[in-house]
């Protein structure tokens, strides 16, 4: 048994090890490097070209995990997005200063450096939308109109969601950018609630995580009168703290309300936001008059000119070179100073 045993365990071809003299004898000759002679030999020839694929399969495995759930950047044409049902930025959003600001940014970048958010239209919307019409914004809109309005392509993140994830991602985007005003605010909140987006007042607040006292006001700004809201230069200027007064006056004496709204309209005067309130609730009116610019001078010569519209909008310009750029933040700094000792 023990020379069956021997002879068999003869067969046995085991690999030279690397570097000794019955390696380099056992080295196959050219042309023939590929071929294994035995079995054992063609076995570990085997496993040692699966174990370099399998780590090279597992290394790819690992760098695709970093990008695990990410949504990939894409240049769109700004004519094939069409904005969101509900959004609600009063067109005076796109010709304000920061809106000018923003677009002149988005040119001197050659695009929208911060991407919007789109979802893909359904073959039945897309249809309906018109020629070449793909995408609706869920985010993103002052950058869309500004990339549109400049002829430039929109990198946006392309994404399905729901009309709720829409709407709140919209909701929370808004309130981490350039805010909507109260009355555009409103709006919002107003169709999310008349289309039954949301069951109630209460609900639409605890999903945007916004006071539910916040949301009824804003819905109390925009269910006010057109004729109310037509009194005001622009809607944008209509405040939080003015919904219950209005609303109260409203309910009580609604055609003296009105009355007085198409008064204000009729006379085409120029009144600050705070006098139309106050002419509407029957309180005492101070057109807002165009005041003497003030002037800053030295030593006889103008530096600086504080002037205030027929809104009562006050500006203050620096003449050319008196305010140099390393000087801006600590201006902005006395600015907010000021601002933050002036009464609520």
């Amino acid at each position: 048994m023990s020379k069956k045993l021997a002879a068999k365990a003869g067969l046995i071809q085991m690999p030279p090890v690397p570097g000794s003299a019955a390696a380099a004898a056992a080295a196959p000759m050219a042309g023939d490097e590929s071929r294994a002679k035995t079995a054992p030999g063609s076995m570990l020839q085997f496993l040692s070209t699966q174990s370099a694929a399998i780590k090279e399969a597992e290394d790819l495995k690992e760098r695709l995990r970093e990008f695990d759930g990410a949504v990939p950047v894409r240049s769109l044409d700004a004519a094939s997005i069409r904005p969101s049902r509900w959004a609600n930025r009063h067109e005076a959003s796109f010709s304000d200063a920061e809106f000018r600001e923003l677009k002149t940014e988005i040119e001197a970048a050659g695009g929208n450096v911060q991407p919007v958010k789109v979802r893909p239209l359904s073959a039945a919307e897309a249809a309906s939308a018109g020629r070449g019409v793909r995408y609706e914004l869920v985010f993103g809109h002052r950058r869309h109109r500004a990339c549109l309005e400049l002829g430039l392509p929109v990198r946006a993140l392309i994404e399905e969601v729901s009309d709720q994830q829409l709407f709140e991602a919209m909701e929370r985007e808004n309130r981490g950018r350039k805010n909507l005003s109260p009355w555009e605010q409103g709006c919002m909140y107003r169709r999310a609630l008349d289309e039954g987006l949301y069951p109630s007042l209460r609900k639409l607040a605890e999903s945007v995580q916004v006071d539910v006292s916040l949301v009824s006001k804003s819905l109390s700004l925009a269910r006010l009168p057109a004729a109310v809201v037509e009194a005001f230069a622009s809607p944008l200027e209509i405040q939080f703290r003015w919904a219950q007064p209005l609303s109260e006056l409203l309910q009580k004496d609604p055609d003296t309300v009105l009355a007085r709204a198409r008064d204000l309209k009729g006379q085409g005067q120029a009144l600050t936001a705070q006098a139309v309130f106050n002419a509407l609730t029957g309180q005492e009116v101070v057109p807002a008059a165009r005041s003497a610019a003030a002037h800053v001078r030295r030593d006889g010569r103008k530096l600086a000119t504080l002037s205030r519209d027929a809104r009562g909008r006050a500006s203050l310009r620096f003449e050319a070179g008196v305010l140099a750029p390393e000087r801006e933040e600590e201006l902005l700094q006395l600015v907010e100073d000021f601002i933050r000792r002036q009464p609520a």
